[in-house]
């Protein structure tokens, strides 16, 4: 076994030198403020909302105003391809309000990346969450997540005019996206003349041999009608500027909802019961004692009595027969002999 090496500032002056004078990375300046990164999926269709959450805890043992200076974001996000192309944030100049953390103390924040990022490319990427703590004039990140941008099955697509709009048309798009567990339905909505996407929502859970239903009112507001389990399905209503108007749960325990549209050129679903699935379940009722059932009438024949009459029932049952003069059976007939001359 080798003996353990030890350092002396003796034998290595200049090693000893250059660590005191801040030429090597010190651990404990690192871990003065803590950056956690999450993201929900990893897979995400185009233009879809990719939101991420950081977290920032203050272990500096100090309170820490967390500001931009000298044109240094205090809050913002590395993105880059897997070859290291970086990705420019869409206006390099956002800003961030500043925030203080005292010693100890932890802040979330939620941040949607497609709103930052041109993240509309098919590919993969790493994310990084970065903090500029001007107090220890550092930056601290969190570990690399990576994230891949794909695009889904198209189901349907219609593009129509915008009412009082002139000559503006939008693009209406549903598509369908498989994950490991489930299949999404998404409704996209877009100027693709003038390049602008006005939204990609996740309309949720999509079972792939139900059809969805879609239909346009006379104002080209879109109603969609989507199965996302066995008898259950889900209502939304979405306007051309992609604010989303209605949303509701159906269940269907006999026949399948269906969208309709009306002879004024309104759509409305015939069929289902509404319900609410985030509702919270009615409270069990506990039996009392006086909803038990009344008791059996008991027997008053003693165990005796009873014995004699299973014994009873055990006895074979004969048949009586009739009282009279008894008969003496005649004698059978011999057989005649055969005589042989």
């Amino acid at each position: 076994m080798m003996p353990p090496i030890l350092f002396s500032a003796k034998r290595f002056p200049l090693l000893a030198a250059l660590f005191l004078l801040g030429f090597f990375p010190i651990l404990s300046l690192k871990a003065q403020v803590l950056v956690d990164l999450s993201i929900k999926r990893t897979i995400y269709i185009a233009y879809e909302p990719l939101l991420a959450t950081v977290r920032i805890t203050n272990l500096s043992g100090n309170r820490l105003l967390l500001a931009d200076v000298e044109g240094k974001k205090w809050f913002g996000f590395d993105i880059e391809t897997l070859d290291g192309r970086p990705i420019p944030p869409s206006d390099p100049n956002y800003e961030i309000p500043p925030i203080q953390i005292e010693s100890g103390e932890s802040i979330t924040r939620t941040v949607n990346l497609t709103q930052l990022f041109p993240l509309s490319d098919f590919g993969s990427y790493r994310v990084r969450a970065s903090v500029f703590a001007t107090e220890l004039n550092n930056y601290f990140s969190s570990p690399p997540l990576t994230i891949e941008i794909t695009e889904g099955r198209l189901l349907w697509e219609q593009t129509v005019g915008v009412p009082g709009g002139g000559n503006a048309t939008r693009t209406i798009s549903l598509l369908s996206h498989r994950l490991t567990e489930r299949t999404d339905l998404y409704l996209r909505i877009e100027d693709k003349e003038a390049g602008i996407v006005y939204c990609t929502h996740n309309l949720g859970d999509y079972i792939a041999y139900g059809k969805p239903d879609i239909l346009l009112d006379t104002d080209n507001t879109i109603h969609v009608l989507q199965n996302t389990l066995p008898r259950e399905f889900v209502y939304s209503k979405i306007g051309l500027d992609g604010k989303i108007l209605q949303r509701g749960s159906l269940q269907a325990p006999k026949e399948r909802p269906q969208l309709k549209r009306l002879p004024d050129g309104s759509v409305t679903v015939l069929g289902g019961i509404a319900y609410d699935p985030h509702a919270t379940p009615p409270p069990a009722t506990v039996a009392k004692l006086s909803d038990r059932p009344p008791a059996l009438p008991l027997s008053s024949a003693t165990p005796e009595t009873s014995k004699k009459k299973s014994r009873s029932l055990a006895k074979p049952q004969t048949t009586a027969t009739p009282k009279g003069p008894k008969q003496t059976p005649s004698p059978k007939a011999s057989p005649t002999p055969t005589v042989i001359d």
